[in-house]
């Protein structure tokens, strides 16, 4: 495939969101991600989770051992947590409890 693997929301029929390439670091399984900024956003921010389609590459025959065979990845497909929570920012809960506590004083 020229783009990589693709990468869906939620499953195969859902919107085609981007691609992955694989391997292009020094580490064996390091992907980079070609998504829209919005998404990608999204994706560090912990919104999603994902999954993976993939068929193995060779017989647990012919591997050298059954649970070590290599796979071809097909897709990935990221799906929107449900009921996420954007996460407080440390120094906004400090806030939060120095003015709770000011007004506890009162």
């Amino acid at each position: 495939m020229a783009d990589g693997v693709p990468v869906y929301l939620n499953d195969a029929t859902g919107e085609k969101l981007g691609f992955v390439d694989e391997s292009l670091g020094k580490y064996a399984d390091a992907f980079t991600f070609h998504l829209s900024e919005d998404v990608c956003k999204k994706l560090a921010g912990g919104q999603f989770i994902y999954s993976f389609d993939y068929h193995f590459s060779e017989s647990a025959a012919a591997a050298s051992s059954p649970g070590r065979r290599r796979i071809k990845l097909i897709s990935i497909f990221l799906t929107m947590r449900k009921g996420y929570e954007k996460p407080v920012a440390r120094s906004a809960r400090k806030a939060e409890t120095e003015t709770e506590g000011a007004e506890a004083a009162s």
